[in-house]
């Protein structure tokens, strides 16, 4: 049960890239572990005291020697997680502050009811995510890129933010090392005929996100993706 009241199905891990995030990362950390106790944090070669903060909670490390992208993290994370004893259910959580513990959970909820194999959060199913300019634009380009050439319909393809279960775990297998890996996940949906379904999250650009450029950053990245992967 977590603090919220709310169950957390048995099996689950939290899955935290981290990549120099040691300002907020504390407090993402207690946040998290106050409800979920499988916690794996993949530290992608920080150069900061990330590993430091990791070590100090009761979060599983497992380290990068170098920096090798946000999905070359996920896949470890994944990895490890399937080895754990009794892993059922797997969830992409961001390191940053800027995802909901409360957003997880009601995607668990529905996902443990097993009508699907994956559930993606969405930024574009009601307004609570106040989106930049720029980022908007670019995420609705990505999205109607991937409908077009998925044949899965989302209103949000690069949220990082999702919840799925052992079969997709074990089929995901990642090889997009960077942010092409939310493009190669949706793929692998298609390709396996995983039953899928979005629910509306929210999205918490933080002072501290913006700060380090995060938002222009990623819009860069996911056109660069979309003309080249």
């Amino acid at each position: 049960m977590s603090q919220s009241g709310r169950t957390v199905p048995a099996g689950t891990w939290l899955i935290i890239p981290v990549y120099n995030e040691a300002t907020v990362l504390a407090e993402v950390l207690q946040h998290v572990l106050s409800t979920f106790d499988g916690v794996i944090c993949v530290d992608d070669g920080s150069s900061d005291a990330s590993v430091a903060v990791i070590r100090g909670t009761a979060a599983h490390l497992v380290s990068h020697p170098v920096n090798l992208g946000q999905g070359a993290a996920i896949q470890t994370g994944i990895e490890y997680a399937l080895r754990q004893p009794g892993a059922r259910y797997f969830v992409t959580f961001d390191s940053d502050g800027q995802h909901r513990v409360e957003d997880a959970l009601s995607m668990l909820e529905l996902l443990a009811k097993d009508e699907v194999d994956i559930v993606f959060g969405s930024r574009f199913l009601d307004d609570r995510t106040k989106l930049p300019a720029l980022k908007r634009a670019v995420l609705k380009l990505a999205v109607r890129y991937e409908n077009a050439t998925s044949g899965i319909r989302l209103s949000d393809a690069h949220n990082g933010l999702r919840a799925f279960n052992r079969k997709v775990a074990a089929a995901l297998a990642l090889k997009q090392s960077g942010m092409g890996h939310a493009s190669e996940i949706v793929g692998k949906v298609s390709a396996g005929g995983f039953r899928y379904a979005e629910v509306p999250v929210e999205i918490l650009y933080t002072q501290y996100s913006r700060s380090k450029g995060q938002s222009v950053l990623n819009s860069v990245n996911i056109v660069f993706d979309l003309l080249f992967r």
